[in-house]
């Protein structure tokens, strides 16, 4: 499992930060695969490696639209390290791609959206006081409020424990989702605090993956996440 720290204050790293500026689109479809013309005006954002032994590449893109936030992960891999079949399980305890969202720094309350290479999910409102933190799952979780998704595997099926070459996964997160947490819908020019993970277990030890890799292997270090410039 993560290094989900609590009961530290969390203090702001003199350290570099990763910042991206997310283009604006028109709404699209998800295929899983990234195949949409329109992630072709995003830039790939590589993730690096903070801790574990694994050596896959991965790589991220982020637009959005009037509605939301969109994201894309390719991840190289050798066996989708996934079990659980639930949405809203503990699926960061197998291979997962994790995206976190702060847009209100005056707040410490912050969006938190895994998905598993099945595609399944866990979306949750994180309140973190001094390095406490404790997760909410969302309410009336349908229509305009509802996250888009799809997965897809490559180099073999996707399924549970299957051989592959790799996976990617798209989702968009709607700013109607992220409602009361201030900021809401992003003006061009605004700017939010996020960072962008990926966790696999291939091996006997977790190996994680970080945009923003100044965070180090404490996810829930918001602080210290990056900037995402909305264009």
């Amino acid at each position: 499992m993560k290094d989900r720290q609590a009961g530290e204050t969390q203090e702001i790293k003199e350290v570099p930060r990763m910042e991206m500026t997310v283009k604006k689109t028109d709404d699209f479809d998800l295929t899983g695969d990234g195949s949409a013309a329109e992630w072709e005006a995003a830039d790939w954002q590589p993730l690096v490696r903070v801790n574990g032994p694994g050596t896959y590449a991965t790589r991220a893109k982020v637009l959005y639209s009037e509605a939301g936030i969109y994201f894309l992960v390719d991840c190289e891999d050798t066996k989708l390290t996934c079990t659980k079949t639930q949405d809203f399980d503990n699926i960061f305890q197998e291979d997962v791609v994790e995206v976190f969202l702060w847009p209100n720094e005056d707040e410490n309350f912050y969006f938190e959206y895994e998905i598993s290479p099945l595609g399944v999910e866990l979306p949750i409102l994180v309140g973190n006081h001094d390095g406490g933190f404790m997760g909410w799952l969302p309410w009336n979780y349908e229509g305009g409020r509802k996250t888009r998704k799809a997965t897809a595997a490559r180099g073999g099926q996707k399924a549970s424990m299957a051989a592959v070459d790799g996976w990617t996964v798209e989702f968009f997160i709607p700013f109607g989702l992220l409602r009361g947490l201030g900021n809401m819908p992003p003006q061009p020019g605004m700017k939010w605090r996020a960072n962008i993970y990926r966790i696999d277990y291939d091996a006997n030890e977790p190996t994680q993956w970080a945009w923003d890799n100044a965070i180090g292997t404490n996810f829930h270090d918001f602080r210290n996440f990056g900037t995402i410039v909305f264009e």
